[in-house]
């Protein structure tokens, strides 16, 4: 159901892969809601996903950028504002990538060239947008930052492995870039902390269905599905949460607020006790 809530409004989408990647909803989510926005990844990924699918479906034009390149970024930005009329409203970026997680590293066997890629990638890439974005000045007063985070930010989750310091620097990153373009120019800018959610990232980390079964019990309202992250995503940049930035907002289903759970406790009671 559209509300219109994004009517006229112009954004860029960072890492829509497939259709379980969480930036792919939020894509659908936004065309319905009345945006346009162009939709971009890194060439790699993109030759691994269906993104041309997804452009298909909302009209959206594609502009491939490594996210780490401040050259590539800036061809991005340029060439948004160029093939969508005017100024940026919103930008999601929905970027994780760890070669230790990928290749079964454990947290005490870190390859640390390795660790530096997925800085790079999974938190680094934000600072280096919106550095572009303010170079440029290619954000609308208004505007809207969105990163996805996960609450390994913030919690042990040991097979998160680097991707916990990854998340944990990118919820920083947001803080203090969220400060410096509010004063600038009234931009917000906010990382949501979202459930384990079933994508192709999500489902290359060991033990990932323990997780998500573990939150799913945890959390008084389960997990929240990619389709609710979207809705959430939309309303962050619409206009009705114009005062909301430098935060890092719980889409779990309350799991990061609960100790135990009656569903956990009764997982863990031996039979017949």
């Amino acid at each position: 159901m559209s509300h219109n809530l994004l009517a006229g409004k112009r954004g860029i989408i960072f890492g829509a892969l497939n259709q379980d990647s969480i930036a792919w909803k939020v894509a659908q989510r936004c065309h319905q809601e009345g945006a346009t926005f162009v939709l971009t990844n890194a060439p790699l990924a993109m030759r691994m996903g269906e993104i041309n699918k997804l452009a298909e479906e909302t009209g959206a034009p594609i502009i491939p950028a490594d996210a780490t390149s401040i050259d590539e970024l800036t061809k991005l930005f340029e060439g948004a504002v160029e093939q969508l009329g005017g100024k940026i409203d919103f930008v999601l970026h929905s970027i994780g990538m760890s070669p230790n997680i990928r290749k079964g590293k454990t947290y005490g066997e870190l390859n640390y060239e390795w660790f530096q890629k997925t800085l790079d990638v999974s938190a680094l890439s934000l600072h280096k947008m919106l550095a572009v974005a303010e170079k440029l000045d290619c954000l609308n007063e208004w505007g809207s930052v969105v990163a996805l985070s996960y609450i390994a930010a913030q919690r042990v989750f040991p097979d998160y492995t680097d991707m916990a310091q990854a998340k944990a620097m990118l919820e920083s990153i947001a803080r203090s870039y969220g400060y410096r373009l509010g004063k600038q120019k009234r931009v917000r800018v906010n990382t949501v902390s979202q459930s384990p959610t079933r994508t192709t990232a999500g489902n290359g980390i060991e033990g990932f269905d323990v997780m998500f079964n573990y939150a799913d019990a945890m959390a008084p309202l389960g997990n929240a599905s990619a389709d609710a992250c979207a809705d959430y995503c939309v309303s962050l940049f619409s206009d009705l949460t114009r005062y909301v930035t430098m935060q890092n907002l719980l889409h779990d289903g309350g799991f990061g607020f609960v100790g135990i759970s009656e569903s956990v406790v009764e997982m863990m009671t031996p039979k017949g006790a």
